[in-house]
């Protein structure tokens, strides 16, 4: 029944025009970070580390904030605005397997998006003039990583787009937060705030020192767990509208 659940939200998806948000918008912060490392060589070296530092930073901050929010609220799309709340709450399967599924399909979507990301910042070190075989292979663990602190952005807007109705106020939200994470990572607190485990898993500030592997994995599962366990509740104890 699981597998049956998955398959519907992927058919959701199958000609859905949230695939031109996730073609389009990793283009933007691999042009502007390409771009403002070639602005700012006085200051920065043209290699792969600082690229990815100018790219990390555009993207971790506004654009993939955006992009999960904007991936989220459709999710709940149908069942806010296409009166289909009465087959789910309906249907033989718990509210938990329904928000799991729409779960592991965000999380499927943050895992396609930051690939995308890691492509299209490897065109943008040739399109630098930064030689292919210097890549660096610490690109894996940021794109795990940023997978892991996107898992954690995606289940805190899936709650989000549960309780708010609108599609564009949770986008909202994601975009605020996207911004928000930049000063609370600043200010040393970024393992408590899910957009600032996003933009420190992706090494967005350029240093590793203080990045403590192991807090950053166990933040990212309580935080799922917690706006999980939230959704969960709200679905087994609220009245949900069927609009």
């Amino acid at each position: 029944m699981f597998i049956r659940i998955m398959r519907a939200e992927r058919l959701k998806l199958r000609r859905s025009p949230v695939w031109l948000a996730f073609l389009i918008l990793p283009m933007f912060p691999a042009f502007f970070g390409s771009v403002n490392l070639l602005n700012n060589l006085g200051l920065l070296q043209l290699d792969w580390t600082h690229l990815w530092t100018q790219h990390s930073l555009f993207s971790s901050y506004f654009f993939y904030p955006a992009l999960t929010g904007v991936y989220c609220s459709y999710l709940w799309r149908l069942e806010h605005f296409d009166h289909n709340w009465n087959q789910v709450l309906s249907a033989p399967v718990s509210v938990t397997q329904v928000f799991l599924g729409k779960l592991i399909l965000a999380a499927l979507m943050t895992l396609l998006a930051q690939a995308w990301g890691i492509i299209l910042f490897a065109i943008g070190g040739l399109f630098c003039g930064i030689p292919l075989r210097t890549f660096p292979p610490e690109a894996a663990m940021w794109l795990l990583c940023g997978v892991c602190g996107g898992a954690a952005v995606s289940a805190f807007q899936l709650l989000m787009s549960l309780v708010i109705r609108s599609f564009a106020v949770p986008v909202g939200i994601a975009m605020a937060g996207g911004v928000l994470g930049l000063g609370i990572a600043a200010k040393g607190f970024g393992y408590f705030f899910p957009y600032s485990l996003l933009s420190m898993g992706m090494s967005a500030n350029g240093s590793d020192e203080e990045f403590v592997l192991p807090l950053f994995f166990a933040c990212c599962a309580v935080f799922i767990l917690l706006f999980s366990g939230l959704a969960v509740f709200y679905l087994k104890k609220h009245d949900v509208k069927t609009g």
